[in-house]
């Protein structure tokens, strides 16, 4: 080869060497301003929204409960715990509904489901199952001396609170189901969105993502979503600060939320051919255009399974009806506390 081909070849080497040096030094740039970014934007949102409540031990750490009404001890009508969904915490069902339900002389307990708000991710990835969920807020239930209540589901809280009565039905008083999510739905696991991160390629992707762009771009884009999931209603003005929203956007809660909603599809397959074993009073309450979880595909079935259960179905209301529809929430509490009071006299 002529020397000054030689020439020409080392020069072009030496320009690819020195491009692929750049573009890995921007990635690394850009990595550590993600990640930057997510810690500020992280230690932000904890010191806005600090822990609240009791932080309960159970096996192999803590879990965080928010109280309202009369305390442990004190005369109540009853007991009500109250599940949060998905991209939640507990303070999303004590802002609808519980405070109210406290001001009615119930004992309110809301937790944090194990990797969300306060509470520790209790069990790992085993903790995206309902079921190890159930067990954890069943301890954690014992330990606050609650009792049988009744239990209130919102969304993927529905899949727990059922999980609850059917593997624990001594500490079920009764059960409120609101646009709970139950049954297997129509077009197979839950969408690709989270089932691709199971790769092993996928993982490490996800975990960089989670610590680098997902605390960012959900800033930016958390009330957006947010009026997704409230249609065909207006998201409420002080909703993402008073729920405490933007808890789900740490790196660790993001994670568990998306473990949370890969596994439901195949934990419902499983669980919901036993519904008919519930014994506790149930109702449910769904929105008939809920564009979440469809109301014919989970409320209404389980109401046709469970012997004994009402369905109250709220003409023109979507998915987030503890907020857009809570006199009927308020209203199916009673009605439980009611029928448990009336079977156990």
């Amino acid at each position: 080869m002529p020397g000054h081909e030689r020439r020409g070849l080392r020069r072009i080497g030496r320009v690819l060497t020195l491009a692929a040096a750049v573009t890995v030094g921007l990635v690394a740039a850009l990595i550590a301003a993600g990640a930057l970014a997510t810690w500020i934007i992280t230690s932000r949102i904890e010191a806005r929204y600090p822990p609240a409540g009791r932080r309960v031990p159970v096996a192999g750490g803590h879990l965080a409960v928010l109280e309202a009404g009369p305390a442990e001890g004190q005369p109540s009508r009853g007991t009500v715990v109250l599940l949060h969904g998905a991209s939640a915490n507990g303070m999303d069902p004590m802002q609808a509904f519980g405070r109210r339900l406290a001001g009615r002389g119930f004992r309110v307990l809301a937790v944090d489901r194990p990797g969300f708000g306060w509470s520790d991710r209790l069990a790992g990835a085993q903790a995206a199952s309902p079921a190890v969920q159930a067990r954890l807020i069943g301890e954690a239930l014992d330990r606050l001396g609650a009792g049988p209540a009744v239990v209130v589901g919102h969304s993927w809280g529905g899949a727990l609170a059922a999980s609850l009565a059917l593997d624990a039905p001594e500490r079920v008083a009764g059960l409120v189901l609101l646009a709970p999510a139950l049954y297997p739905w129509p077009g197979g696991t839950v969408s690709g969105y989270a089932g691709w991160y199971r790769s092993p390629v996928g993982r490490v992707l996800l975990w960089l993502a989670a610590r680098t762009i997902a605390a960012p771009l959900g800033l930016r884009y958390l009330d957006r979503f947010s009026e997704v999931v409230f249609r065909p209603q207006s998201l409420p003005p002080d909703y993402l600060d008073g729920a405490r929203v933007p808890l789900v956007l740490r790196p660790a809660t993001f994670l568990a939320n998306l473990e949370d909603l890969d596994g439901l599809y195949a934990f419902l397959e499983r669980q919901s051919p036993r519904y008919p074993e519930i014994t506790a009073p149930t109702a449910l309450v769904a929105g008939d255009i809920d564009p979440i979880v469809r109301t014919e595909v989970h409320a209404a079935a389980m109401a046709r399974a469970v012997p004994g259960a009402t369905l109250t179905v709220l003409p023109g209301i979507g998915h987030m009806l503890h907020y857009t529809a809570t006199d009927a929430v308020v209203a199916a509490v009673e009605e439980v506390a009611a029928r448990q009071r009336a079977e156990a006299d």
